[in-house]
């Protein structure tokens, strides 16, 4: 068993299973999708029982198929296109209808209010999925719909969690483009903000993005304390929804992340 620090994080060596040479590269995949950085070939080495010629020609093989893409040193890979699109269309499709979209009905029933479930993609909020309130007044926005993650309180709850040097390479070519007066403007105001919504477990987006509209998001957590890509949120006219009935939200939106954590939970242990 080898321990040498790689940028895949990792201290032991895992195996690359399968009995095809498909299954092989879908277990490289996998093991390259739940890291959070950037990997050189030799930090593949290091971190799985293959020999070096057979790492690299299964990179060769991913990098062609716009699964990885090279960053511009030449020596680090990271994901590519089609693979993010792949990760993207799985969770649209999940979430359209089951127990997570039920979970998100009821507590758009509870709350009167439009609710959305949403993911981190890039360095953009994805909408996975949405209920919409029957009031008259509403801001539509369907499932697959993104919106910048610097204005967004599901942009800042999900951003909150990651370690500060992740949350740089993340932000570091977000252009902090400005839709309203309130739009936060920097990377040194964003990083003020976070701290805060790490610190108190909920973000608002006032009139951040889009004029009249407030947001309240919750982070849905992991059964195992794992980082999370999945929150949940309500937002209404600011007509009728302040800061204290954000507040006052919080409770409903609480339950449905534990909620909604369960179900995720169950999903992998089955």
């Amino acid at each position: 068993m080898r321990e040498r620090k790689t940028n895949i994080e990792s201290v032991e060596t895992v195996k690359i299973a399968g009995d095809t040479p498909a299954l092989r590269l879908f277990s490289l995949l996998e093991l390259i999708a739940s890291q959070d950085k950037q990997f050189s070939l030799q930090d593949l080495v290091d971190s799985t029982d293959l020999p070096k010629p057979t790492v690299h020609r299964m990179l060769q093989q991913l990098e062609s198929a716009n699964m990885l893409i090279r960053d511009t040193d030449g020596r680090h890979y990271c994901v590519g296109g089609r693979l993010r699109r792949l990760a993207e269309d799985l969770l649209l499709n999940d979430t359209k209808y089951g127990a997570r979209h039920a979970v998100l009905r009821a507590l758009g029933n509870e709350l009167g209010e439009s609710c959305n479930l949403t993911a981190l993609s890039g360095n953009e909020v994805l909408y996975l999925d949405r209920v919409e309130t029957d009031a008259p007044l509403r801001f539509y926005l369907r499932p697959g719909s993104r919106v910048p993650v610097h204005c967004s309180a599901s942009g800042k709850v999900l951003l909150a969690q990651l370690p500060p040097a992740q949350r740089r390479r993340l932000l570091s070519n977000v252009p902090f483009d400005v839709y309203t007066k309130n739009t936060i403007r920097s990377l040194e105001e964003l990083e003020v903000e976070l701290e805060k919504v790490k610190e108190q477990g909920y973000a608002f987006d006032n009139e951040e993005f889009l004029p009249g509209l407030f947001c309240v998001a919750v982070l849905v957590p992991r059964a195992n304390g794992s980082r999370s890509n999945m929150a949940v949120a309500t937002q209404a006219p600011i007509m009728r929804m302040t800061p204290d009935k954000a507040l006052a939200a919080l409770p409903a939106l609480q339950r449905a992340a534990q909620a909604l954590m369960q179900i995720e939970a169950e999903r992998y242990a089955d």
